[in-house]
């Protein structure tokens, strides 16, 4: 349980819409620093604040920190020192040797050789702003999209934007709709292609939808940009009124959004990472991460003391 100054600066950081990971030691096993209900944030960067564990252990909470980031779901992690608990857990899970030695679904046992014994278990939780859906129109469809929203987890904007200026379509949005009733429609699509946004919705009938590609297309953009509008926006459920319009095009948005959640994906994925030459340690390839030139290779270490190791054992070479 995060209290004191990490529970404000968590607050804090959700007030800002931040990405963050709350690291929380949930088991350990002696020897070891560190004892169950410490806690350390994790930031997008690959910061942290808090103690979880000393540099090596503080390593794999990084590593799998970022990966629960980019997967959007918590994560148990069990750091092990090596020895022969380890090698019990790679032979029981048939994979190759390595830093990561097991995992299940939720949960991942990574082998790591600079721990000094004992063995510690975090539990890895992301807190990610919540998808980005931009509306734009003064209408009643407008409106409901606007209020309905947020029940499904996004944030409504109003393409407006008040005091701070009209709201432009970027890469991070989840969706923009546009149900304006033919008023500054052409601008805001197109940003919105160019963006790449997942999903573009033109609240329209068929006939007036075709227009308003014809429109763009005039304009000079790609077909392959136009056929991603989705225009009638929303499933066809024979919805009739603005709150039914505006549910069949959020259900439309839900769909773009799980549709690569439900995607097969591994925990391999990005962060950059390389092999720490001495122990053996995968660790984040980050700026304020040791590392050293040698050959002409840029060779990351998990601590100063095996980056020491590296140049003695090369110096004596």
């Amino acid at each position: 349980m995060i209290t004191g100054p990490l529970s404000s600066r968590a607050q804090e950081l959700t007030a800002q819409g931040a990405t963050f990971v709350t690291a929380t030691v949930v088991r350990v096993e002696h020897p070891t620093s560190v004892a169950p209900g410490n806690v350390a944030l994790v930031h997008e960067d690959g910061s942290i604040e808090g103690f979880v564990g000393g540099v090596c252990a503080q390593n794999s909470v990084r590593l799998y920190s970022l990966k629960a980031i980019e997967r959007g779901e918590p994560l148990l992690l069990r750091i092990l020192p090596d020895g022969p608990g380890v090698a019990a857990v790679k032979s029981a899970a048939n994979v190759d040797p390595g830093h990561e030695v097991a995992h299940d679904e939720g949960s991942v046992t990574v082998q790591n050789p600079c721990l000094s014994g004992g063995a510690i278990e975090v539990f890895l939780e992301p807190f990610l702003p919540p998808p980005r859906m931009i509306v734009a129109g003064d209408t009643p469809i407008a409106a409901a999209l606007l209020r309905l929203g947020p029940e499904l987890g996004l944030d409504a904007v109003d393409s407006r934007g008040g005091d701070s200026g009209a709201v432009v379509p970027s890469a991070d949005d989840l969706a923009l709709v546009v149900a304006a009733h033919g008023r500054d429609e052409l601008t805001i699509l197109r940003a919105a292609l160019e963006a790449d946004v997942p999903y573009v919705g033109l609240v329209a009938s068929r006939r007036r939808g075709a227009g308003v590609l014809e429109e763009l297309r005039k304009g000079g953009v790609a077909e392959e940009l136009l056929g991603r509008i989705d225009t009638p926006a929303g499933l066809d459920i024979g919805a009739r009124t603005p709150a039914e319009v505006a549910l069949s095009i959020l259900a439309s948005i839900v769909e773009v959004r799980r549709r690569s959640s439900t995607a097969p994906r591994s925990w391999a994925a990005a962060p950059p990472t390389a092999v720490d030459p001495i122990c053996g340690m995968t660790v984040v390839v980050s700026a304020d991460a040791p590392s050293v030139m040698h050959d002409g290779d840029t060779h990351y270490f998990c601590g100063e003391g095996c980056l020491r190791a590296f140049e003695r054992q090369h110096a004596s070479a």
